[in-house]
């Protein structure tokens, strides 16, 4: 007897990696997607942790162990969606003077929410390889973390009501800020040297490229319906193929895997410990259940 088809509410943000998926493409007798309308995928990231309500979803790593930290009802799949290199994202206004990591203590670094993904892994690119002191950086934000159940630690600050990241980066009220992927204003200025040349040694040093966002899946849907959550891991990884993007190396940044994926969640583990987002070491073994943990196996 053939095994029941489903329906999975999803939320996938459009990415050229799972663009085969969501199109249809990449086909499955076992499961449908009932797909969220998405534009920015961070911004639904608190109706997963705080209402649960996908069944399958895209979620930032560092969100996912704040969230496995306070019991939430989600599984990690060991399929990465998001990666890139975390170095260039942090800048500063050049007209207001030079300005190195080395000269970060006693300044005020902007950055979304202290919680952010690609903020903790700057943090800790800034304190393992540029000595960085990161409590004495002053750390203004402007929302609340993702999981409800998290404070935020002394060193952060809110910003004033009203405020924003880039005028108050522009206007002095903050040194350096985590602006993402884009400079969007031509005063700016990378706050690390060479940042694509140093991502890339730190890449090749870690054995893979830092990540931001991973697969969850109901923790009963995974335990109910092994087979679905398979399902949903080959097609994943046939999308990744159909897209045209290859398997293999430290610098592929979608890795499919629990042993693929332990080094650079190794590493993501440790830089939330020390930066006080968990309380507590988590294995990565911990991050995943009898289902997702064998994933990716021959």
């Amino acid at each position: 007897m053939a095994a029941a088809k489903v329906t999975l509410h999803t939320m996938l943000g459009n990415y050229a990696n799972v663009a085969p998926l969501k199109s249809g493409a990449v086909h499955s007798d076992l499961v449908d997607y009932d797909f969220a309308e998405v534009k920015i995928a961070n911004n639904l990231f608190k109706q997963i942790v705080r209402d649960a309500k996908y069944d399958l979803a895209e979620l930032a790593i560092v969100t996912y162990l704040q969230a496995k930290a306070a019991g939430k009802p989600y599984v990690l799949i060991p399929a990465v969606v998001v990666a890139r290199g975390q170095h260039h994202t942090i800048a500063y206004n050049a007209e207001r003077g030079e300005l190195k990591p080395s000269d970060l203590a006693g300044k005020r670094v902007g950055v979304r929410a202290y919680t952010v993904t690609t903020g903790t892994w700057v943090r800790g690119i800034l304190a393992s390889d540029y000595g960085v002191d990161l409590d004495k950086v002053e750390w203004i934000t402007f929302e609340d973390p993702h999981v409800a159940e998290y404070r935020d630690p002394d060193v952060v600050k809110r910003a004033p009501p009203g405020k924003e990241l880039l005028p108050m980066l522009l206007g002095g009220e903050i040194d350096a800020a985590v602006v993402g992927d884009k400079l969007s204003d031509p005063r700016l200025k990378h706050l690390i040297p060479e940042p694509e040349a140093a991502a890339k040694k730190w890449a090749e040093r870690h054995r893979g490229v830092p990540i931001n966002h991973m697969l969850v899946v109901r923790s009963e849907l995974s335990e109910s319906r092994p087979d679905v959550v398979r399902e949903v891991f080959r097609q994943f990884r046939e999308s990744k193929r159909a897209a045209g993007l290859t398997d293999g190396g430290p610098l592929d940044p979608y890795r499919f895997g629990v042993e693929a994926c332990r080094p650079i969640l190794e590493v993501i583990i440790d830089f939330c410990l020390r930066q006080k987002l968990i309380a507590r070491p988590i294995s990565v073994d911990e991050l995943f259940d009898d289902t997702t943990r064998l994933l990716g196996k021959a």
